[in-house]
């Protein structure tokens, strides 16, 4: 399932998806945007979630792994969506996201517990803002056992996402992950990273991870005061972090700074 000896490379993700890896590794990207191509046995058509970067050799590649009927878009951010107007142009398939600005064609806005009917698949749409407030996921009940999740980049395979604060918040980011655990023992199929085995456990791992950080930063104002600054905060509790992720580490205290101060004015 090579598109070329030197070229991007389709593979096998879950009895129902492929994945073609985009060539945008990074800090916050991991190895590259993972677009994934869905389809059920037997059925022309195929849908094509998160086309990535405009990369024209990366776009070619999920063209020709067609023909694409749908293309979906988990949310805003570039890496994601950079390339899906070419995509369009190059299979004809509209472009769906919750967001419309990033819906091209005859595609409309993506709305929270619809079920989209492509690729010879159902596809249910899970509404999981937090990392954006447009985030969605997608959820194949079909897919094997127990099912899987397109999580785009609201469970990541490795490592936890970013709060993309003030559009991301982490009351909704928690309500999401109340939202993915109800889907059980689902597969995770991310939009950065390896495949994961479990959503119910992945989605308790990330609550955990949240609420130790939270009381972190509490130990941390009880310092440095209630109006710390969110540099300070970030020092204090991302002494080690890498330069390279140094401001998504301070988007995420701000996400966490807003949650905490919400919920001491609610007190």
């Amino acid at each position: 399932m090579v598109t070329s000896a030197s070229g991007p490379v389709l593979q096998r993700s879950s009895a129902l998806t492929q994945f073609i890896l985009a060539p945008n590794p990074g800090p916050m990207s991991l190895e590259g945007t993972n677009s994934y191509i869905l389809r059920a046995p037997g059925s022309p058509g195929a849908v094509v979630v998160d086309p990535g970067p405009l990369d024209e050799p990366h776009l070619q590649a999920l063209a020709a792994a067609g023909p694409v009927e749908l293309i979906l878009i988990t949310h805003r951010h570039a890496d994601h969506t950079a390339g899906s107007s070419r995509l369009h142009q190059l299979t004809g398939a509209p472009v769906r996201a919750a967001d419309p600005t990033h819906c091209h064609g005859s595609g409309t806005a993506l709305q929270g517990g619809e079920v989209i009917s492509a690729g010879g698949l159902g596809i249910r749409v899970v509404a999981t803002p937090g990392h954006t407030s447009d985030s969605v996921c997608f959820h194949l009940p079909g897919d094997g056992p127990h099912g899987s999740v397109l999580s785009g980049d609201t469970i990541l395979g490795r490592g936890t996402t970013v709060l993309d604060y003030p559009d991301g918040k982490l009351a909704d980011y928690l309500a999401s992950l109340d939202r993915l655990e109800e889907l059980g023992p689902a597969v995770v199929l991310p939009a950065h990273g390896p495949v994961l085995p479990s959503l119910v456990d992945i989605a308790r791992a990330y609550r955990s991870h949240r609420l130790e950080r939270l009381a972190q930063i509490r130990a941390v104002l009880d310092g440095l005061g209630r109006d710390a600054a969110v540099g300070e905060v970030t020092d204090a509790v991302y002494s080690d972090v890498d330069r390279s992720v140094r401001r998504a580490a301070e988007t995420s205290v701000a996400a966490q700074l807003d949650y905490l101060r919400g919920e001491a004015a609610r007190q």
